[in-house]
């Protein structure tokens, strides 16, 4: 089988972190969550990291971050920025809204498009997903290769895709409101997601989103969500432009308007385009969306390396 490729996405601005959060080290010996995320893949069977940053990132990302990883493992990057990839019409429009940021999680994907001819599986840097996730997912594409070639498919994809989902009363912060994409699973597949932007669990006890509106929906603790773990044919990217040429003709002039992944894949789901299967695996999740959550990371980290989970030094 070809060896899978693993996505990093690790633009993003941190906002609500206040700063660079996919370069802030949470590991003893100066490691980044992304570290973690390499390293299962790399065990699990993947052959090569991209990672997609912005420009005004590279120097550090190079120094504290390939300086590690880039001995050890295959690497290359891709850059995000708001007029990559943006035709000249929806580059006007958005610059006459003073538009600055670029244009979310599908765009981030399709800047990488080049770099990635092989099933992929995308990540967010600021995530820990467990090493029992990129099994999973290297068993799929195992699973997919075979099928392909039975049936004589040439490229080893047979057109489907696959998610990781965990559950959503495991993926909150104390610190504030999340986003998720809250999935809807039948016989197996995913049958829809819904990416919600303000989740939180409230005084009642209860999980709730919170509209821009103000209105409130109740979620169920054990709802699967999305934390974009997400594994795709490299056949996707015709369909993924598509969809993201569609936000672009109906977004350009809104400063903030993100095209997110769990939309593009609700989008292909509902159109025909791919469907997307739902793996099983009994993996941990963490992440850094708050500042304040940084020393839990470190923790559970720590606990981990402890356990034997991971090497004192992940990369020698």
């Amino acid at each position: 089988m070809s060896k899978p490729i693993i996505v990093i996405l690790a633009a993003g601005m941190g906002s609500r972190y206040g700063g660079l959060k996919q370069i802030d080290k949470v590991g003893k010996n100066g490691e980044v969550l992304l570290d973690y995320s390499v390293f299962d893949a790399k065990r699990a069977g993947f052959g090569k990291a991209v990672f997609i940053i912005r420009r005004d990132i590279e120097a550090d990302f190079r120094e504290l971050v390939l300086s590690r990883i880039a001995g050890n493992f295959p690497c290359e990057l891709a850059f995000q920025e708001m007029d990559s990839l943006i035709p000249p019409g929806a580059l006007a429009k958005s610059k006459e809204v003073n538009r600055t940021k670029p244009w979310g999680t599908a765009h981030a994907l399709l800047c990488a498009r080049n770099l990635i001819d092989a099933p992929f599986t995308v990540i967010n840097a600021d995530d820990f997903y467990g090493r029992e996730a990129f099994e999973a997912m290297v068993s799929f594409f195992a699973g997919c290769q075979a099928v392909s070639q039975s049936a004589g498919v040439a490229g080893g994809a047979t057109g489907e895709g696959a998610i990781v989902p965990y559950s959503l009363e495991k993926t909150l912060s104390p610190q504030g409101t999340v986003t998720r994409g809250v999935c809807e699973i039948k016989d197996g597949y995913l049958a829809s997601v819904e990416e919600l932007t303000a989740i939180a669990r409230e005084a009642d006890g209860k999980i709730y989103n919170t509209g821009a509106d103000g209105s409130k929906q109740y979620l169920p603790d054990t709802s699967p969500v999305s934390m974009n773990f997400w594994g795709f044919p490299p056949s996707v990217f015709d369909s993924l432009q598509r969809h993201f040429d569609d936000f672009l003709g109906s977004s350009a002039g809104q400063p903030k308007a993100e095209c997110y992944l769990p939309t593009a894949a609700d989008w292909l789901i509902k159109n025909g385009l791919l469907k997307i299967r739902s793996l099983e695996a009994d993996s941990p999740w963490f992440g850094v969306t708050y500042r304040e959550d940084r020393e839990a990371a470190f923790k559970r980290l720590a606990e981990f390396t402890a356990a034997g989970v991971y090497p004192q030094e992940l990369w020698e």
